[in-house]
């Protein structure tokens, strides 16, 4: 039996992906975060809880973008001109949040610009995320083998309350990280802030979800077709499921456990945008399979990911194990 290889590199990339917002996306929070927090220690305790991971979080987002020029490169040309603004805007903030988040140790004579520079850069980053996923949500224009819209087609209000979603969703991922990295007043101040970013996020969720179906015919055909909406079913009530167990564990005053259940509720809206786009990787255009590189190619690639991808995760894994516990403004765990 043959490999289906344009299917495997698909879950390579979605993997990727879904490990890039896992893991990027609460230091990102903390950054949307950032000035609800006091100046001084807890400010410098926030920053201290990513600071040994932060930047290795965006191997992923690297793995990501290669892979698909690599394994679907008429996806990426086609996607990529269609989201020119929103891919730029993000990389130019992350850039801008990398310096800020430098510079704010070494140049404390400016640390207020600085601490701008990295909410900024963190709330930008997040919209244009999220903006990215919702222009590819709603459908590019297509024509032959090429990308035949507008400059402006990405910016829509669909886009924007995807936009928005992200941001208030990082944001909940960043709260509930530092409620089990943080103690004290600011662990407390971080469980409030929980409580209602879990509610938005939950919200959110639920609109977007809902309105998701009828931007295109096989969104709705791939959630409501029977028999297949007997599983599809499933998502919506594992989300009400994993918000109803992420609010009792912040009642019950538990540290690892609202991070943990926001990070599934992030799994299980992942799961339901692979189900609303596959098999297309161009929604309502190019499939997987019309997109992939020759079999030779994805095969050459996939012995090199085979080998990487373990060792990625095996790296980052000892990082998280190095550093974990408590995280105080001294930078000590």
């Amino acid at each position: 039996m043959s490999l289906d290889l344009p299917l495997i590199w698909a879950f390579v990339i979605a993997f990727a992906v879904f490990a890039y917002v896992v893991m990027d996306g609460f230091d990102l929070g903390i950054g949307i975060l950032f000035p609800t927090f006091k100046p001084g220690p807890e400010r410098d305790s926030a920053m201290n809880s990513v600071a040994p991971v932060w930047d290795g979080n965006e191997t992923w987002l690297v793995l990501g973008g290669g892979g698909l020029m690599a394994a679907f490169p008429l996806a990426y040309a086609i996607v990529l001109p269609a989201l020119y603004a929103p891919i730029i805007a993000m990389l130019l903030a992350l850039i801008f949040r990398g310096v800020a988040f430098e510079f704010r140790w070494r140049d404390p004579g400016h640390r207020k610009f600085w601490d701008f520079a990295f909410t900024a850069g963190s709330v930008v980053a997040a919209f244009s995320q999220g903006v990215t996923l919702g222009a590819l949500l709603q459908g590019i224009t297509v024509e032959g083998r090429q990308y035949a819209g507008g400059w402006w087609d990405w910016l829509t209000p669909f886009s924007l309350l995807t936009g928005v979603s992200l941001v208030v969703g990082y944001a909940l991922l960043g709260a509930t990280w530092l409620v089990m990295k943080a103690e004290g007043a600011m662990q407390s101040h971080m469980r409030r802030m929980s409580a209602w970013l879990g509610a938005g996020t939950v919200l959110l969720i639920a609109v977007v979800s809902a309105a998701t179906p009828f931007l295109e015919g096989a969104y709705y055909e791939n959630w409501f077709a029977w028999p297949s909406v007997l599983l599809t079913a499933q998502v919506p009530l594992l989300v009400l499921i994993g918000a109803v167990l992420f609010f009792r564990s912040l009642r019950k005053g538990h540290e690892r456990w609202p991070f943990l259940l926001a990070l599934a509720l992030f799994g299980l809206s992942f799961v339901g945008l692979g189900i609303s786009m596959f098999p297309h990787v161009v929604p309502g255009a190019v499939t997987i399979w019309q997109a992939a590189a020759p079999d030779s190619s994805l095969l050459f690639m996939l012995v090199g990911a085979s080998v990487l991808i373990p060792i990625i995760l095996a790296y980052t894994g000892y990082a998280y194990w190095v550093f974990r516990g408590k995280v105080g403004h001294e930078g000590y765990h």
